[in-house]
């Protein structure tokens, strides 16, 4: 299932690391701590694919944090603005 996940660089660190308490002030720290790591990982990708494919919302994923990742989802396409219908004239 996840067989990539034992080359991972992170498989023998603290998961702590990757997944901060806040993404601001000294959890910022954190993150870019957690991105240097993903960004040398042999298995940045799919682990990238499983975050985004299983809905993870937080944590370091493939070197991304949850705002990174969430611009890569596509959006569903807008709904088209409703048509305000005419009043009905001749006594209906």
């Amino acid at each position: 299932m996840l067989d990539w996940s034992r080359r991972a660089a992170c498989s023998d660190l603290d998961p702590e690391l990757f997944f901060p308490i806040s993404l601001q002030g000294p959890g910022q720290s954190q993150v870019e701590r957690a991105k240097t790591i993903c960004h040398t990982c042999p298995v940045r990708e799919p682990c990238l694919d499983y975050a985004i494919s299983s809905g993870q919302t937080h944590g370091v994923w493939g070197g991304l944090d949850p705002e990174q990742r969430r611009a890569l989802i596509p959006r569903a396409a807008p709904r088209p603005e409703s048509v305000r219908a005419r009043p009905l004239t001749g006594g209906r």
